[in-house]
């Protein structure tokens, strides 16, 4: 991996946050200096024990001040806070960006603190697991992955991150803020309420129906309890930050909804088996991208 940056400061020590020091630590092991820092002082033990980071700080001062590029991998519910903690500690010329799920929220609570001498350009990873916390961290998980660098022009900073993150193995776009908003909240956002809603609904069955639930899990269900087990915090804070544009696909979703339920009343097979077979050309296009 070229060496774009010589100091590289990780501010959030989950799956993304470790898993951007495992890859580093993969393919520019001795060349750089990585600090590590989290709130949590439990997260920055574990990360000092698994030394991928060339120094874990304990306070978010330290962590920053040389950094040439500083990644806040945290809760987009917390950037605000974050930011004005880091603001003065900047040192001339540095870049920072996120790797949040909701854009325009982190452009407004982070764009206020960063300096003149600064840069923040906002960007998002489209990879993840259900798992959370920094032991579920692994250096391929950006292989082959999208990460969205959202922008309204190319710069040299821009440039930058777009060599950064294709080292780290990831497919980098760049989108502009409300594009990013509105495609993430129907391929990520809204699956993820509707997984919450079902595996929801079904706790709320009686005991003996909930235990046969869970007992007998088929396929459908088992992907459902995947999506809805990731991090409570982070999206609390998804659909509390991107309201607008999961509100208008929900919308969406909910008026198609309503015609296949009509469908099946009316026991139209026809319309059922149309609507399937393009949803089925949809997912074969997903794995022929590389995506599944």
């Amino acid at each position: 991996m070229k060496i774009i940056f010589e100091k590289i400061s990780v501010i959030g020590l989950g799956l993304i946050g470790t898993s951007i020091l495992h890859a580093l630590k993969n393919k520019v092991e001795k060349k750089i200096t990585t600090y590590a820092y989290d709130i949590n002082p439990q997260h920055r033990s574990i990360v000092r024990d698994m030394n991928i980071a060339t120094i874990v700080s304990e306070d978010i001062e330290h962590a920053v001040k040389n950094a040439d590029l500083i990644i806040l991998s945290i809760p987009v519910g917390s950037m605000k806070k974050v930011a004005g903690q880091i603001s003065k500690h900047l040192k001339k010329g540095a870049i920072v960006t996120d790797t949040g799920s909701t854009k325009l929220s982190v452009i407004n609570d982070i764009k206020p603190f960063i300096p003149k001498k600064n840069y923040f350009i906002p960007s998002h990873p489209l990879a993840g697991t259900e798992y959370s916390g920094p032991k579920s961290g692994f250096g391929s998980l950006f292989e082959n992955r999208y990460w969205l660098i959202v922008s309204n022009y190319e710069s040299e900073e821009t440039k930058k991150l777009d060599s950064f993150f294709s080292g780290l193995g990831s497919i980098v776009e760049i989108v502009n803020v409300q594009y990013h908003d509105r495609i993430l909240a129907i391929t990520s956002h809204l699956p993820h309420l509707i997984a919450f809603t079902i595996v929801g609904t079904a706790s709320d069955f009686e005991v003996d129906l909930k235990n046969d639930v869970i007992k007998f899990s088929a396929s459908g269900f088992r992907d459902f309890t995947r999506l809805a087990s990731s991090d409570p915090i982070m999206w609390r804070d998804i659909f509390l930050n991107n309201a607008d544009a999961v509100l208008e696909m929900l919308q969406r979703f909910n008026e198609d909804l309503s015609d296949l339920q009509k469908a099946i009343r009316k026991k139209d097979g026809k319309k059922l088996h149309s609507f399937f077979s393009r949803t089925r050309n949809i997912r074969k296009k997903i794995i022929e991208a590389g995506q599944s």
